[in-house]
């Protein structure tokens, strides 16, 4: 039985295009927006006073701004594709609002058309199919199956609708005459309820990306950093291994101060200095991965101008360091095109992936073959490791790295207690110290060769609940700490350090009580392979500061003994 005859067996009696129409915006003002209500009436609730009668204009203001948006769409064979779309992606933008706090912008929405398939299922779950079928799906059906009447002509339906739209105005012209001061009050000090407002939100969002989208379209490829050079090596060749980690966030790290031992692999190894103050550059991977590599700061980060232009990576290769990227999160969004790069992929290490994703351990398998592949001379080795990627922090470590339990062994996290979550996360976490501890190791095992050091920061941090927030992806300027605070480790052989002539104990001290951000990783990393260019900030190299006197890292001054 095909649909239409299955339709017209259950012979659902025609409807006035306008009862859908009413039906839909009543349905959407209940079911999607009770957040954004739910959350103005938490505003009004710790005012002073409010007057009530402007509190109980809110829903009618939102049934009136949904009227204005749908009513364009209500024409015939446009009406109801429309409005299946509209509920479908409410349905699950809902769901994201609602379960994980999730706040669409354009950051958000580019975060999530750049997610990965594997990333996508790992959101995928009982609770999550359930609240998309019963909201989204089930009363998209019921729409297609019920036939609709509309006006015998053009000018019949133009008629209605103009007298729709002109009682929707009115109404909308009374309450901003009694209220709009109010509105306008409570908008301004809590802007964060424009971005709550569905479908507003994510189609708004969606606009922005696409907008951004095509604008990068045209913006022409820069290159940056082409008066690079590198002052020649007369000793021992560098290794650095630079780790962007995934997810983690300061507060969970014992190495940070967190009571829980979540760094029991990297507690006493020498050398290795903590940064406890360190700010991302977004609270998404899509965003704080390009804009660390870029010579843009966060304060003028710029995502469209970020894909067309050079990176650090590629000033660092011009200089003639050889350059690899190991990926293991989905993508290096960009930064890795133009050096060598691999993915890792669930065949190729079977006991240590799900058929999804990797356990980290994977990106220690084959870097002797993979550094023997590159170039003689320095090297920088990238990884970008899954971390603490959620909602299954689970499948982030091993069943023998469960130290903390129990764990939450599932996707849907918010119906897990706050205790079993939080024992996942720190699981999670656990495993990362014990990745960066044998990636030490590797390199320990290379000092005589090579003078080796290791840099780690993580992309963004994660909510765990903490006021109904859970994953990341926050707008910026509202993001709780847990989102924005990172860990980020340094790690240098004794005999590097000495060769640098760095002062260890004023790296330390700068560790404890100095701020960095992401925006240090550019002139870090230059400083580290003696690079020179007037793209190099001294005051953004967390070494700079600590060199003894009369020594020289890196720098703009082309007077330096230089190699290409």
């Amino acid at each position: 039985m095909n649909f239409s005859s299955w339709r017209k067996n259950l012979r659902f009696p025609a409807i006035d295009y306008r009862i859908a129409l009413i039906v839909t915006v009543l349905y959407f003002t209940a079911t999607f927006n009770w957040v954004l209500l739910r959350h103005f009436y938490s505003i009004l609730s710790q005012m002073d006073e409010y007057d009530p009668i402007f509190a109980a204009t809110a829903p009618f203001v939102v049934i009136l701004a949904l009227t204005l948006v749908f009513v364009p769409f209500s024409f015939k064979y446009v009406l109801k594709p429309a409005l299946v779309f509209f509920i479908v992606t409410g349905a699950v933008a809902n769901y994201a609002m609602q379960h994980y706090g999730i706040v669409f912008d354009r950051a958000m929405f580019t975060n999530f058309a750049e997610t990965y398939p594997a990333e996508a299922l790992s959101y995928v779950s009982g609770s999550s199919v359930m609240w998309i079928f019963l909201t989204g799906i089930l009363p998209a059906i019921l729409l297609i199956a019920v036939p609709l009447k509309y006006p015998k002509t053009i000018f019949a339906g133009l008629a209605q609708r103009l007298v729709i739209l002109t009682v929707v105005l009115a109404v909308t012209g009374l309450l901003g005459a009694g209220y709009f001061k109010n509105y306008a009050s409570v908008g301004r000090n809590n802007k964060i309820l424009g971005k709550e407002a569905m479908p507003f939100n994510y189609v708004v969002a969606g606009i922005q990306y696409g907008k951004m989208q095509y604008k990068a379209h045209f913006i022409p490829f820069q290159k940056i950093g082409e008066d690079a050079k590198r002052q020649p090596s007369f000793g021992k060749p560098n290794l650095v291994f630079l780790v962007i980690g995934e997810t983690a966030r300061a507060e969970n790290v014992a190495l940070d101060g967190y009571k829980r031992d979540t760094s029991p692999f990297t507690r006493d190894i020498p050398g290795l200095v903590s940064f406890q103050n360190v700010s991302s550059c977004g609270t998404a991977t899509a965003i704080s991965v390009p804009c660390m590599f870029s010579d843009m700061t966060h304060a003028n980060f710029d995502g469209s101008h970020a894909a067309k232009r050079e990176n650090l990576l590629d000033i660092v290769a011009r200089t003639g360091v050889s350059v690899f990227w190991k990926e293991n999160d989905g993508g290096c969004k960009g930064v890795c095109d133009r050096v060598p790069n691999i993915e890792l992929s669930p065949d190729m290490y079977p006991d240590l992936c799900n058929g999804h994703s990797c356990l980290d351990a994977a990106m220690l398998e084959d870097i002797d073959p993979e550094m023997a592949a590159m170039k003689a001379g320095d090297k920088l080795m990238v990884f970008h490791i899954i971390g603490s990627h959620g909602p299954t922090y689970y499948q982030r470590y091993p069943d023998d790295f469960r130290a903390f339990t129990p764990d939450c062994p599932r996707s849907d996290i918010e119906n897990c207690s706050s205790e079993e979550l939080v024992n996942s996360y720190d699981n999670s976490i656990r495993y990362t110290d014990y990745i960066i501890s044998q990636m030490i190791a590797k390199l320990q095992s290379l000092s005589s060769d090579y003078n080796t050091s290791l840099l780690y920061v993580s992309d963004h941090g994660e909510s765990l609940g903490e006021n109904g927030l859970y994953l990341h992806g926050a707008p910026y300027v509202f993001a709780p700490s847990q989102q924005t605070h990172v860990p980020m480790f340094m790690w240098m052989a004794k005999r590097t350090a000495e060769s640098k002539n760095i002062d260890t104990s004023c790296v330390s001290n700068t560790a404890r009580n100095d701020a960095y951000s992401q925006d240090n990783l550019f002139s870090t990393v230059l400083g580290l392979f003696d690079v020179s260019t007037s793209l190099y900030q001294a005051d953004h190299d967390i070494l700079a500061k600590c060199e003894t006197p009369g020594t020289h890292t890196a720098s703009n001054n082309p007077a330096q003994p230089i190699v290409q």
